[in-house]
């Protein structure tokens, strides 16, 4: 146990093997939640390896990317060039023996190398094949997929920012997260899918889709009204008071939901009369009032420190909350008894990594933290022939496409 996380066992998706052709983000976020939960996944890399891999600094305590550390736990990295036949050979036989393959190449260079969901089919029937891209396999096929351009024509980065600064990116890659988890569901539907048929099928997910459908309530908006939405810093379109505000030492959030929420909020801060003023009276009012509100509030707010405004809101049940850094975002969850954090450490040279620890709880079959990021080519080509570490049983050699595990 470390951290308060499992660093040893099988999961609920053991037996089933991966091969993972993607690099960067999307792709290997997708496959390393498969691998936390039990999927024994090889990371097949070019002779220079993941780009991320040089995407530094930051460098762990072994001067390895944390970029790269981010998303490729629990994985098992061989090297295979494409452009030399051997390399070609070994990838094929890779693919081919493999339950699921996931690829984020740009549309046309697995069918050129014969990696493609139809070349492998015949031989691997039962195989779910993954494919991510930025803009799908049709008219925008040739578009480059790199996680600030989908923000940026994807309207995020028009909804994001100050109503008067330029459009912003989010802090973080998220499309790309985002496309991640989606390729991570449409995998496990793809094997419940094999699982009634007996066959594999073809999974296709983009960045811009996903980022699409994640605009949620600001894409419902404007496909109703036909009126984009604008940016508002960090206030809210549809609810008020539900944003950012100074206090005496540091920022705070406040999220009120609904009107017993703020009439408490408005006890808290002494301004009781605040819940009875017809200017705020509901939710609608509130944000077609949100100038004045803010007005009234900011005050109020800036006598007081951060943290004891957020303590007496939680005695009223009001929605606030500091504006944490990462690492107090960190020591937050673990306060709250979370478990953010795993620990993974390489049996044999004792190197260490620490990263955020798999979101998602099975009580019968846990996310499992085995082992740290792979160096590159640390695990040889013959991983079909050989038992993963973390699996107690025999390896599997029956027929491509016949075996009867997920």
């Amino acid at each position: 146990m470390a951290d308060g996380v499992t660093t040893s066992g099988t999961g609920v998706l053991d037996g089933l093997r991966v091969a993972d052709f993607s690099r960067v983000l999307a792709g290997p976020y997708a496959t390393m939640m498969l691998a936390d939960f039990g999927a024994d996944v090889v990371k097949i890399e070019s002779p220079s390896g993941d780009d991320t891999r040089a995407w530094r600094p930051p460098v762990d305590d072994a001067g390895e990317s944390t970029y790269f550390g981010a998303v490729n736990r629990n994985k098992r990295s061989v090297v295979c060039d494409l452009t030399t036949s051997e390399g070609l050979a070994e990838a094929r036989r890779l693919a081919e023996t493999a339950d699921v393959v996931v690829e984020n190449f740009r549309p046309g260079v697995m069918e050129r190398f014969g990696l493609d969901e139809a070349s492998l089919r015949d031989a691997n029937p039962r195989l779910v094949y993954c494919s991510i891209t930025g803009f799908g396999r049709g008219e925008g096929a040739s578009l480059p997929g790199y996680d600030l351009l989908v923000q940026a024509v994807g309207g995020l980065m028009s909804i994001t920012g100050a109503p008067n600064g330029e459009p912003s990116k989010v802090g973080v890659a998220l499309v790309d997260v985002l496309t991640g988890l989606n390729a991570f569901s449409g995998i496990l539907l793809a094997l419940r899918q094999r699982d009634a048929t007996g066959r594999g099928s073809r999974v296709d997910v983009d960045l811009l889709g996903s980022l699409l459908a994640a605009l949620t309530n600001q894409a419902s908006g404007a496909l109703a009204t036909g009126r984009s939405p604008g940016r508002l810093g960090n206030a809210h379109p549809s609810i008020a008071p539900y944003e950012l505000f100074r206090a005496a030492d540091r920022e705070l959030v406040v999220a009120v939901g609904n009107y017993r929420q703020f009439a408490a909020f408005a006890a808290v801060l002494g301004r009781p009369e605040l819940a009875l003023d017809a200017r705020f009276v509901t939710n609608e009012f509130r944000v077609g009032n949100r100038a004045a509100l803010r007005e009234a509030l900011e005050p109020v707010l800036a006598a007081r420190p951060a943290a004891e405004w957020v303590a007496a809101f939680a005695a009223a049940r009001v929605p606030a909350g500091l504006v944490n850094d990462v690492a107090e975002a960190f020591a937050f969850a673990a306060a709250l008894g979370l478990d953010p954090v795993a620990t993974t450490t390489d049996p044999v040279t004792g190197r260490t990594s620490r990263q955020p620890a798999t979101p998602i709880h099975l009580d019968t079959a846990p996310a499992v933290h085995r082992t740290p990021p792979p160096l590159l080519g640390a695990h040889g080509a013959r991983w079909a022939d050989e038992t993963p570490d973390h699996d107690d049983t025999a390896p599997d050699h029956t027929a491509p496409g016949e075996r009867t595990r997920p």
